[in-house]
Order: structure tokens, then C-alpha cells, then sequence
């Protein structure tokens, strides 16, 4: 079985989805004779041409609100936005118009678009590329939003988002492009559940998108120290999966829920609420968080990576709930 990129699994998830429906197109800025800015797309407008990979002009704006009518004139797009922070130009067509034409209609039009757009830091960008604001997006009834954090999620969200009759926006985290593993042919997704990546009964280790690998990584050292840690990969934000949430906390009785977005207003203190909300008494310690520092995104590499969720500040958070 030959290894797959993450980058290359949601690549083959596109070419699925332009080979089998002649409505689906891909639309965004350089996502054509460039490859797409983080190459997802390379060598697809060779192989379905222009009309199917479409180069855009630089307006998030413009090209959203494109897509959104080409879906409800009964095409299938997907649009490409470069990076989470410049989706804030096309807030008005995917929140005003998308998410509320099924409710404003009467539930006579829906918008099947789906929409693709990078998120998350770890990479020097700076702050005006490095924001993870999916939890916005994740605040707006009429929207399912999804954090693929697996190749197979990348390579099967796709499909069931298409499928979808109301809009779906899917965020990639750049720093799992690169990341690299095996992957058995097609797979299919529920995109209607969160998904359990390790077992644990001591603590339950809740997240999403690039914080995955972390938080992973911290179950490792933590069992390492007698500590067993469950974690949870939320991968859809919007609407949470609830169940899977509270089973996670009754079974562990101690939570700790990472989020790279900043504390204030995140969606890990949506997560932290229901918890309270719905399972109170059934917890042994106080919920944790762990999500980035309130400042910009720093550029110098020491500064950003202190800035953000790390696998010693997910442990320590853990061990403190575990009175150590």
C-alpha cells in the first residue's frame, strides 16, 4: 500500500468528485495553472480543463457569491478561499445569503456549495495568515462546518459535503498537508459524527483539525506517566455531536478541550458549556482548556510556537486535573 500526503488525499477527493458529477466545479484563486496555493489542486485543469477548474480574480467576495448562485442555479461548486482570514471579505455571501436562503425562503431554495478554505499557524506567516476562525463559522445556524484532521477525513469529507443540500464549509489545517501515511482506497465519512482517535479512562482529551497530532502525541507521554487519555476529534463543529462529547467526559469524568483559536469566545468555551451544561455531576475535576495566547499570531518562530497549543501545555493541563 503506498503512503498518501494529506495534501494528496483531499486531491484525489476532488478528481472523485469531478469525475462522477459533470455539476461539480472547482473555483478559487490560482487553484488552476498555478496548482493551487498549497498544491492541492496541481494537475486537475490539465485533466478536467478550464471550464471545471476555474481560475478566479482576487475577491473573496466576488467569487463566493459566484459560487453560491452557480449552486442555486443547480450546479455543485467548490470554492477555494486561500486562507481563513481573507473568508472575512466573504462573511456577507456565506453568512447573510447561504446560510439563510433555506430559512428565508420558506425552504423553497438550499445552496448545496461547498466551501474549502486553509486554517490554523505553525508556518511564519504571520498574523494575518495564521487565524483559526472556523469557530466563527461554526456560530451560524444553516452552515455545517467540518475540520478534517485525518487522511481519512481529507479524502472522504468531500463526498458527503456535496451530497449535502445546504452549505458546507470545510477547513484544512496547513500544517497537516504535509503529513503523510497510508490509506486504503475510497473510505467513507460520517460527517455527522465526532470520531474517537485513542481510548483512554482518565482523562478525555477533546479537540480538533491541527491540534489532533498534539493532542495525540500528548496522550503518549501522558500514559507514559500512568495517565490513560481518551481523545476525541470533534471534525465537525457545526453541529457538534453531543453524545459523543458527553460519553467521552461520563466515561473519563476529567476534560481537557484544545483549540487553536483564542480563549475568549472559542469554540472550546462552547464545548466547555455544554459539558457543565449537561454533565456536571458527573465530573471528578474542573474542565480545562487549552487554546492560544490572546495576541496576533507572532511571526519569529519561538514566539509563535508559544503562542499556540503544545503538546507539554496540553499534558500539564491533563496532569493538573489528575492532582499532579
Amino acid at each position: 500500500m503506498a503512503a498518501i500526503t494529506y495534501r494528496e488525499a483531499v486531491r484525489e477527493a476532488l478528481r472523485e468528485a469531478l469525475q462522477s458529477d459533470a455539476r461539480v466545479f472547482l473555483m478559487g484563486e490560482d487553484v488552476g495553472r498555478y496548482g493551487g496555493t498549497y498544491a492541492v489542486s496541481k494537475g486537475l485543469l490539465d485533466e478536467f480543463g478550464p471550464q471545471r477548474v476555474r481560475d478566479t480574480p482576487l475577491s473573496e467576495l466576488g467569487f463566493t457569491g459566484l459560487g453560491i448562485g452557480a449552486a442555486l442555479g443547480g450546479m455543485r461548486p467548490i470554492v477555494e478561499v486561500m486562507t481563513v482570514n481573507f473568508s472575512m471579505l466573504a462573511m456577507d455571501p456565506i453568512v447573510n445569503t447561504a446560510a439563510m436562503m433555506r430559512h428565508m425562503s420558506g425552504g423553497q431554495f438550499s445552496v448545496p456549495v461547498v466551501i474549502r478554505m486553509t486554517t490554523g499557524a505553525g508556518r511564519q506567516v504571520a498574523a494575518q495568515h495564521s487565524n483559526s476562525l472556523e469557530g466563527w463559522y461554526a456560530h451560524v445556524p444553516g452552515l455545517k462546518v467540518l475540520a478534517p484532521a485525518t487522511l481519512e477525513d481529507a479524502r472522504g469529507m468531500l463526498a458527503p459535503a456535496l451530497a449535502d443540500p445546504d452549505p458546507v464549509l470545510i477547513f484544512e489545517h496547513a500544517g497537516l498537508y504535509n503529513m503523510e501515511g497510508e490509506l486504503p482506497g475510497p473510505v467513507e465519512v460520517d460527517i455527522r459524527r465526532a470520531r474517537v482517535r485513542r481510548e483512554g479512562q482518565d482523562v478525555s482529551l477533546i479537540t480538533h483539525g491541527g491540534s489532533l497530532p498534539k493532542a495525540l502525541k500528548a496522550a503518549e507521554v501522558l500514559a507514559e506517566q500512568g495517565v490513560s487519555a481518551e481523545v476525541l476529534d470533534l471534525r465537525v463543529l457545526r453541529p457538534l455531536d453531543e453524545t459523543s462529547i458527553l460519553a467521552s467526559v461520563r466515561k473519563c469524568r476529567r476534560a481537557v478541550v484544545i483549540d487553536e483559536a483564542w480563549r475568549s469566545g472559542s469554540l472550546a468555551a462552547e464545548v466547555v458549556a455544554r459539558i457543565s451544561e449537561q454533565a456536571f455531576f458527573d465530573l471528578d475535576a474542573p474542565l480545562a482548556r487549552v487554546c492560544n495566547e490572546e495576541v496576533p499570531i507572532p511571526y519569529p518562530r519561538h514566539l509563535e510556537e508559544a503562542a499556540l497549543p503544545q503538546v507539554e501545555k496540553i499534558t500539564a493541563a491533563a496532569l493538573h486535573l489528575m492532582g499532579r
